[in-house]
């Protein structure tokens, strides 16, 4: 890491301010051959994390900009590292002109999450705090960017920490008392209770996960129904405008359509799916499994019938393909025209009579959402929301399940503390403190680049 490393970390599009940062050791030299201080000064001798205007250079010596610089020495910085800090006005050019500048002058350009991969190779923090920061730039509701920041504040690694420690103390016990007989060790004596307690606490955490799932990533939310009964007409009074063709034609929708909404507080991804029923035509039939799929694939699933026509044979197929789901909602629209469909005629548990030509009902769905999902996941940092955090968790508790019944069976120690070393370096996995290289840059190949 003795490299100097520079990126704009700011967005590509003009903006009020843009920002270059350097890191790495000398790079307030290098950055003091593109900015001048006003007062004179090198910018190596300016004062620790204040900020000092200045003069921004090109390549070619001419002025491109006034510009503030601030230089934070390591350790105490976000990389551990001398960073400095070069705050432009947010013109694209005058950042990628800086940018170049800074290249000629000896950095090299910064790779996909270098900053925050040199914070953790640095020890600035652990290997779930990193995750968190991209789950925080990428957080697309409040309670998301909530629950990431506390994981950036060390919540993941308190929640996994101490069992790691846990298990260390085990191992280390047994491995003193076999390398050093003659000293006074108590005696080693593993508890099927101590191994019992570790594999619930990793059980509770891996429970949390799909719960996890939906705060990160939202609510996959399918539409079911035969066709032409208002599927997409639902998608678009979902989400605000006409983001589906709507035609008297059936089987206008023949692929999945996709689109994020905010209801009630929640993020529900709205897959609109093609109508199911059956047909001789292949990309029809095409589209009708991919409807299906998708309910496979889905949180829940909403159900939607035309409320002025008797059930037919697909909307029965639809209802098992919505039933499913893990939750399902049935959705009677056309509320506006006379009723041929009765909720008791449906097999569900929450069944809501819309028109979604003109809203009605939709505020009624919008609270019902709402009081299903919305606070109904601590957003305090202590579930799994990362799935290779969440699949190391997994591996951990199987290979306690492995040592405990090994225990239960009569093996000897050494033999019960191979799965707990296994249960270990499946736990360092999480926090870094076991991780191969090659996983380390695919986790930070995830960032963009500047952070």
């Amino acid at each position: 890491m003795s490299d100097i490393i520079a990126a704009i970390a700011t967005g590509a599009q003009p903006c009020a301010i843009g920002i270059l940062r350097l890191s790495g050791e000398g790079c307030a030299a290098v950055a003091g051959r593109v900015f001048r201080l006003q007062s004179g000064v090198p910018l190596e001798e300016a004062p620790n994390r204040k900020l000092c205007i200045g003069t921004l250079y090109d390549r070619k010596g001419r002025v491109i900009d006034q510009a503030l610089a601030v230089y934070t020495r390591a350790p105490h910085s976000y990389t551990g590292e001398d960073t400095v800090e070069l705050q432009c006005h947010g013109s694209p050019a005058v950042l990628a002109a800086g940018l170049d500048a800074l290249f000629a002058a000896g950095a090299r350009q910064a790779g996909p999450g270098e900053f925050t991969k040199r914070a953790f190779l640095n020890g600035q923090m652990d290997l779930t705090q990193a995750e968190a920061v991209i789950d925080l730039i990428d957080a697309e509701t409040a309670d998301a960017a909530a629950n990431a920041a506390m994981q950036v504040g060390g919540a993941m690694y308190r929640q996994v920490n101490p069992l790691y420690e846990q298990m260390v103390d085990i191992c280390s016990h047994f491995h003193a008392v076999l390398d050093y007989p003659d000293e006074e060790i108590p005696d080693f004596v593993l508890s099927a209770q101590v191994l019992q307690e570790i594999s619930d606490r990793l059980g509770q955490l891996l429970r949390g996960f799909e719960r996890g799932k939906i705060l990160r990533r939202g609510v996959r939310a399918v539409i079911l129904g035969r066709p032409n009964v208002g599927k997409s007409s639902l998608l678009n009074a979902l989400a605000g405008f006409e983001r589906v063709i709507v035609t008297d034609i059936a089987g206008t929708t023949r692929d999945t359509v996709e689109q994020t909404v905010r209801l009630g507080g929640v993020l529900l991804r709205l897959i609109d799916t093609a109508g199911i029923h059956e047909t001789a035509d292949k990309v029809e039939a095409l589209g009708v499994q991919r409807s299906e799929q998708a309910a496979q694939e889905a949180d829940l699933a909403l159900f939607v019938c035309d409320g002025a026509q008797p059930l037919e044979d697909a909307d029965r197929r639809a209802i098992d393909t919505a039933l499913s789901a893990p939750q399902a909602i049935a959705l009677i629209n056309k509320s506006d025209l006379q009723q041929k469909v009765l909720p008791s005629d449906l097999p569900f548990d929450t069944i809501l009579e819309i028109s979604a030509k003109n809203g009605q009902g939709l505020a009624q769905l919008e609270a019902l959402i709402s009081e299903r999902y919305a606070g109904q996941v601590p957003c305090d940092g202590s579930i799994l929301t990362n799935t290779r955090q969440a699949g190391a968790v997994e591996r951990a508790q199987k290979a306690v399940d492995a040592a405990l019944l090994s225990l239960q069976a009569g093996m000897t120690p050494d033999a019960v503390l191979v799965d707990v070393e296994g249960a270990m370096s499946a736990l360092g996995e999480i926090t870094g403190r076991t991780i191969r290289e090659d996983i380390t840059n695919r986790i930070f190949e995830r960032f963009c680049v500047g952070k």
